[in-house]
């Protein structure tokens, strides 16, 4: 089932790429991510309470919490890179090499969570880069 999660995820995130770039035609980058990020908000919250998970908010552990906050800052600083490249350059371009972070989760994953990479990860990975970094340079070369 995590599959079905993690593609329409993706999905998702095609969509917002897209969204967000016609948004931003006439739109400061951080005042669009202000108003997006208002929605995140409502939706994450209301996701929350109509799952009646709000109640567990006072187990979460302390160390848990510094990951989650460092996690959303960072979350944050990446959303602001994203729309800045997105005011700037072309959807088709920035997608793709926002996307190679790929190789940096699995690396950083394999490093703090002790991951196994597997001979598959690493050519998927490679193939997958590899195939952002073509993209990405073949639509610069045609806009």
């Amino acid at each position: 089932m995590w599959i079905v999660f993690a593609l329409l995820a993706a999905l998702t995130a095609a969509i917002v790429v897209v969204l967000s770039k016609a948004g931003l035609e006439k739109v400061d980058p951080n005042l669009g991510l202000a108003i997006q990020s208002v929605m995140i908000l409502i939706v994450a919250w209301t996701a929350t309470l109509l799952s009646g998970k709000i109640n567990t908010i006072h187990t979460i552990e302390k160390k848990a919490w510094i990951y989650l906050i460092v996690a959303g800052i960072l979350s944050a600083v990446s959303a602001l890179l994203t729309f800045r490249a997105l005011k700037m350059g072309n959807a088709s371009m920035v997608a793709p090499l926002e996307r190679v972070s790929l190789i940096f989760a699995i690396a950083l994953a394999a490093i703090f969570l002790k991951e196994r990479i597997t001979w598959q990860i690493i050519v998927g990975a490679v193939l997958m880069a590899g195939g952002a970094i073509i993209i990405a340079l073949q639509s610069k070369s045609q806009s």
